[in-house]
């Protein structure tokens, strides 16, 4: 049975059968099966319709199958999948370009995950500290940050890094309150070699840095000589109405995180830094089987080129201004965070996240519940005005129900 009382699909329970017996339960699934998108639309096995509010967590930025994506993967696939790092891969090296021409400027590094780039950035931070002096290197991270669930992306991100369940964490980062720029510059030293953090938080729901913190990052790193990592894995490519969020706030990085979306579905990450940074790793200090692969880099060009455009741009514009006037005068609603169609919205008293998005997603829209009060928003980019609307209007009869 499903949490509303109806019974499931056969196929659906089928599912649920094994992962209670085969699949370590490392996740809350709801009770659904999608089988099929196209656009900001999703059907599942029943043939049910939805409208997609979440994009898969920020991955499906261009919508769900979109058509150059779709071909760029089959003719790679149809053409070779792979043979390793060591010869020359001519999407893979398109792609390091693509990335370094379109951000930063120095060079890249290609990874499977946000996790894998984040490690990537960690290990060249602290080389870096290394080679001016730095014998055990620190890092400043942000309280209620995410940056990943590896070993050393886990260990930066301070509500999860459980020393009683995964411990011992690998040391040398120290967590800032996000919202105060003085413990931020009081924390860097001459120890630290870097300060990470994410333009707007994520996995907390939806909170931008705040202009004052990101400068004083900014300007602490200066001083310091330690470098300024932004972790643009969910609000890059286009998702705060810029390629990458870092253009639209007048902080430059000198190290930049990428994944999520940058695949156009598939798993791609990349770790790019400024030119100031030099090399960053070099010959056998770093190195991944599967990453760069012409596959997955074909499907990153390809999402590259349906999100890197004008129209994108406009259209995240006008869809951040038609959401915040659909909610503004609801009265569920406490609060909008976020920029662009990143959208975290505060939930009124009485109100429960959780029991929102079940009923939502039963009305036919998916969107997410990262904490108690707040529900996140994260729609394709190139949603239209009317499957907005139409979402809007079914989370809205789910704030009501809720």
């Amino acid at each position: 049975m499903s949490g509303s009382g109806r019974a499931l699909p056969a196929d659906l329970e089928r599912l649920r059968e094994i992962e209670a017996r085969f699949a370590m339960p490392t996740y809350p699934r709801a009770p659904v099966e999608f089988v099929r998108g196209e656009g900001s639309r999703l059907w599942d096995s029943d043939g049910r319709e939805y409208v997609d509010l979440f994009s898969g967590l920020s991955v499906h930025n261009a919508g769900n199958c979109h058509p150059r994506i779709v071909a760029a993967i089959a003719d790679q696939a149809a053409t070779l999948g792979g043979t390793s790092n060591l010869f020359y891969s001519e999407p893979a090296m398109r792609l390091t370009q693509r990335l370094v021409d379109s951000s930063l400027g120095g060079r890249a590094f290609l990874a499977n995950s946000g996790a894998e780039a984040n490690e990537c950035a960690i290990k060249l931070v602290r080389r870096h500290a290394h080679a001016r002096g730095v014998g055990r290197p620190e890092i400043v991270v942000l309280d209620h940050a995410f940056h990943g669930r590896t070993m050393a992306a886990l260990a930066a991100t301070p509500r999860l890094a459980r020393e009683d369940l995964f411990g011992p964490l690998p040391a040398g980062f120290v967590p800032v309150p996000r919202d105060d720029p003085q413990a931020l510059a009081d924390a860097v030293g001459p120890n630290t070699a870097a300060v990470m953090l994410e333009p707007i938080q994520g996995e907390s729901g939806i909170h931008p840095i705040g202009d004052d913190v990101l400068a004083a990052a900014r300007s602490a790193c200066d001083e310091s000589g330690a470098l300024l990592v932004f972790d643009e894995i969910q609000t890059g490519m286009g998702r705060t109405g810029t390629l990458w969020a870092h253009q639209g706030i007048g902080v430059t990085p000198d190290v930049m995180t990428s994944a999520k979306a940058l695949g156009g579905g598939l798993p791609v990450g990349a770790c790019v830094t400024a030119p100031a940074v030099g090399e960053g790793l070099t010959l056998g200090e770093h190195g991944s089987t599967f990453a760069g692969g012409p596959i997955c880099a074909r499907a990153a060009l390809a999402a590259l080129d349906v999100i890197d455009t004008p129209a994108v741009r406009g259209n995240v514009a006008e869809r951040h201004a038609q959401l915040r006037e659909e909610l503004a005068e609801d009265a569920a609603v406490a609060g909008i965070r976020g920029r662009g169609l990143m959208i975290g919205i505060a939930l009124a008293d009485g109100l429960e996240a959780a029991a929102i998005g079940r009923r939502a997603l039963e009305l036919g829209v998916v969107v997410n519940a990262p904490n108690p009060k707040t529900i996140r928003l994260l729609p394709p980019l190139t949603i239209s005005a009317d499957e907005l609307a139409a979402g809007l209007a079914r989370l809205r009869d789910a704030f009501g129900a809720g």
